[in-house]
C-alpha cells in the first residue's frame, strides 16, 4: 500500500514546483530585461553628460581675448565735464545760416557761414533772426572732441594703426576709402586686441 502511492505523492509535487519556478524565472528575466535596457540610457546619458562640459571648456578658452570695453576709461573730472556738456548740448540753440529758408541750397548740408552783409539783420543779432555761432556755445576744453561714450576717435585704414591705439581710451574709426573685405579684416583686428571699433559693418551685441 505504502509504495504505489509514494510515486503518486512525489509526482504531482515535482510538477507544480518546477512550472513557477519557470514563470518566475521569466518574469524575473522580462523585468531584469527592461532594466538593463532602461540603464544602458542612463549610461548614455553620463556619457552625453561627460561630453558636455568639455564643450564649454572650448568655449571658455575664447574669452581669453580682451574685451571690449563700453566706455573710455575716464577721470573723474572728464566724466563731469561729459555730463555738463550733454546738458549744454541740450540747451545750444540751431544755428541757421542767412537765407537758408530762401534758397535750398543753402545750409542743406549743416554747414556755417556767418553772415557778412552790411545790412544783415542776423549779423546785427536782432531778436527775431538765428543765433550766430559763438564762442560761448562751445563745448568744455578737457572733453573737446570726444565721442559720447568717452573714447577719443583715431582713423585707421591698417592693422598696423589698430597697434597704436589704446583701448582703454580710444576707439577705431576706419576710413571711408576702405573696402568691405578689408573693413572686415580691421574689425577682426580690433576685436582680438580689445579695441572698439565707432564705425563697424558686422553689429554684435556689444554695439547694440
Amino acid at each position: 500500500m505504502t509504495a504505489p502511492d509514494s510515486p503518486e505523492e512525489t509526482v504531482p509535487a515535482e510538477a507544480p514546483a518546477a512550472t513557477p519556478k519557470r514563470k518566475r524565472s521569466r518574469a524575473r528575466d522580462g523585468a531584469s530585461a527592461p532594466a538593463a535596457s532602461g540603464s544602458e540610457p542612463a549610461a548614455k546619458s553620463k556619457g552625453d553628460a561627460s561630453v558636455a562640459p568639455s564643450e564649454p571648456k572650448e568655449e571658455g578658452s575664447s574669452p581669453a581675448e580682451p574685451s571690449i570695453p563700453k566706455r573710455a576709461t575716464l577721470s573723474a573730472d572728464a566724466r563731469r565735464l561729459l555730463a555738463t556738456r550733454r546738458t549744454l548740448d541740450q540747451r545750444r540753440p540751431i544755428f541757421g545760416r542767412q537765407a537758408a529758408n530762401r534758397y535750398f541750397r543753402i545750409g542743406r548740408d549743416g554747414s556755417w557761414r556767418r553772415p557778412r552783409g552790411l545790412q544783415s539783420k542776423q549779423r546785427r543779432h536782432y531778436g527775431y533772426r538765428s543765433k550766430i555761432v559763438r564762442i560761448g556755445y562751445r563745448s568744455p576744453k578737457g572733453v573737446r572732441g570726444l565721442v559720447p561714450s568717452g573714447f577719443a576717435p583715431v582713423p585707421v585704414s591698417t592693422p598696423k594703426d589698430l597697434e597704436e591705439i589704446d583701448g582703454r581710451k580710444e576707439a577705431a574709426v576706419i576710413a571711408r576709402t576702405v573696402g568691405t573685405r578689408r573693413r572686415l579684416v580691421l574689425e577682426e583686428a580690433a576685436r582680438k586686441l580689445g579695441i572698439r571699433v565707432l564705425n563697424p559693418i558686422v553689429k554684435g551685441e556689444e554695439e547694440t
